[in-house]
């Protein structure tokens, strides 16, 4: 087995909408495994406008624990909104994205920490995907239109879990709200250079709250996302180009 790497200081930030019953254990999860890979730690939960308890329950929780911090979000902005929020909150030189959903082990954080030394963007790859049929395709397909378009050569770019050197993340600009956001944080990283890998990690399922990522409205938002940051991303490499070209 491989010796998880020890990082020097790691923020995991959650994006929360409506997961009441499930962000107490997915938070007492990740204190308990992230002394084992980090000198330092603090856990962010980002409760996106919840309509349940999410926001009470964390707010207990960070008054019981200051490692624990919470950023609120008066309406539900959406997923994207939430991970950016949780990305400018992050303080320590490693950042991961969890989802609040509890679908991931928190063990599995050090299988990622473990190839930290040699790669700046850890990306989780769910093995086995515990999501109904349908939603397994729809992620598959998703996943090569985004290889096809902006060329990004991952297997589960919309994979919840993901370490990344926070330096690298500084002064990114990310404008998608919605789900399109783990595709436009990984193109504009591509295109710092970071060096990038995939590792194997367990997907488990939803004990507790409702997906909504398969929602048409959800997916209509996707979409125009998409065509917007294509449309951003051959406008820069032309202007790359052009400026090599007067070079």
């Amino acid at each position: 087995m491989t010796k998880p790497a020890a990082l020097s200081g790691v923020s995991v930030f959650l994006p929360c909408h409506n997961e009441e019953g499930n962000v107490e254990r997915v938070v007492a999860a990740l204190d308990s495994e992230l002394p084992k890979i980090a000198a330092r730690h603090e856990i962010i939960v980002v409760d996106d406008g919840s309509g349940d308890r999410t926001g009470e329950v964390a707010d207990r929780l960070a008054a019981a624990n200051p490692r624990v911090k919470v950023v609120h979000h008066p309406v539900n902005r959406g997923y994207g909104a939430a991970v950016i929020s949780g990305i400018r909150a992050c303080t320590q030189p490693w950042a991961v994205l969890c989802d609040g959903d509890g679908q991931f082990e928190a063990s599995d954080i050090a299988r990622l920490a473990a190839r930290a030394p040699e790669y700046d963007v850890v990306a989780g790859h769910r093995a086995h995907r515990a999501d109904p049929l349908m939603r397994r395709i729809n992620g598959k397909a998703w996943t090569v239109l985004m290889r096809l378009l902006l060329g990004i050569h991952l297997r589960d770019i919309d994979c919840g879990l993901k370490l990344f050197r926070r330096d690298l993340l500084e002064g990114i600009d990310l404008q998608a709200r919605g789900a399109m956001i783990s595709a436009e944080l990984m193109a504009q990283l591509a295109g710092r250079g970071a060096r990038m890998c995939e590792v194997d990690v367990r997907h488990l399922p939803r004990l507790a709250g409702e997906q909504s990522g398969a929602s048409l409205k959800v997916i209509a938002r996707a979409f125009k996302e998409l065509l917007l940051l294509h449309g951003r991303l051959r406008r820069a490499r032309r202007k790359g180009e052009t400026m090599r070209a007067k070079g």
